[in-house]
């Protein structure tokens, strides 16, 4: 059974009966001014893709560790990684990427929900925590997380640290102190950056355990047209700083528009915005008649909304949030 994510404008399409091309997806919280991909060198269509293209040293750069595995995106280590461990007791927060719960489950795994505060004094074997959290928002801080490890991996436990969100905030990440046992970072070029159709992603563990994930995920993971315009992204530090900048003041932006509206958020960051509401169903569908696509939820009743993309998307979402029926 698939499960549901954002970005599927083109059911949204049939569903509404508006063309694709007309509508506003805010559904993903990717950036939607990423990274500018170069023209690619005819070549790189036609060679398989290499470790030792310099992939692996831009990326261990840019996360400030000392090894790491480029995976599918981190979407296919969340697959991966639960077939590495025996059953055991896995944690995660009552609200977050149901992937995670899916993929663990799905290898016999027994899964337990709890709260964001509950969360750090769990006792299950392992945690599984999304920093800053998805769809929420909740962002962890390092002493947290540290702490949570180390009493883990003191039992022989294990933390997974999934911060796909997590570029356009650095300074909040764990993934420096890789590798030491215990700890898993899962990280990804598809938000910050923009480059979600690249479908790459890195993972950031002890040897050991790279080791196993390289030989359950096999050769060539990542396509060589991918590892090309990745690594090049994750070398790009003038466009890194200069878009957390534009990224924090869209974040402010977005969050001051939804509060104008009646729809303060309760958490986010600053690549999306997150809107509890009970009539959350109603205005997904009122935003949706009118192009506009966000990520419903349902439990709890809520709505994830990413940013627009120059002044033009900025009206329309003001003009369709002005025009909602509560």
């Amino acid at each position: 059974m698939a499960l549901e994510h954002g970005g599927r404008v083109r059911a949204a399409a049939l569903r509404y009966g508006i063309a694709e091309n007309r509508w506003l997806d805010l559904s993903t919280g990717i950036n939607p001014d990423g990274w500018p991909v170069p023209a690619m060198p005819a070549r790189i269509w036609q060679h398989l893709p290499q470790d030792d293209d310099g992939l692996i040293e831009a990326a261990c750069s840019f996360y400030g560790t000392t090894q790491l595995l480029p995976v599918a995106g981190s979407q296919a280590a969340i697959g991966a990684l639960p077939g590495l461990r025996k059953h055991c007791t896995v944690a995660l927060a009552q609200t977050a990427y149901a992937e995670h719960e899916y993929a663990w489950r799905q290898h016999g795994h027994q899964v337990f929900r709890v709260s964001d505060e509950e969360i750090l004094q769990s006792t299950a074997e392992v945690v599984v925590i999304i920093n800053p959290n998805n769809p929420t928002g909740r962002l962890y801080s390092i002493s947290e997380l540290l702490a949570l490890h180390e009493r883990l991996a003191a039992g022989g436990g294990l933390l997974v640290v999934d911060e796909a969100f997590m570029d356009a905030t650095p300074e909040h990440s764990l993934a420096s102190f890789c590798p030491r046992d215990g700890l898993i970072v899962l990280c990804s070029v598809g938000k910050f950056f923009g480059l979600a159709g690249a479908r790459a992603g890195f993972v950031l563990a002890p040897e050991n355990i790279l080791q196993m994930l390289a030989e359950l995920l096999g050769p060539w993971p990542i396509a060589t047209p991918s590892r090309y315009v990745a690594k090049l992204a994750l070398r790009d530090t003038a466009w890194q700083e200069n878009t957390r900048k534009i990224l924090h003041s869209a974040g402010i932006r977005l969050s001051g528009m939804l509060t104008r509206y009646g729809f303060a958020p309760a958490g986010g960051n600053r690549l999306f915005q997150w809107v509890r509401c009970n009539d959350a169903a109603s205005v997904h569908s009122q935003l949706a008649r009118q192009g506009i696509l966000t990520r419903l939820f349902d439990a709890p009743a809520s709505l994830r909304f990413g940013l627009p993309l120059g002044e033009e998307q900025w009206a329309r979402l003001d003009a369709a949030l002005n025009g909602i029926r509560r």
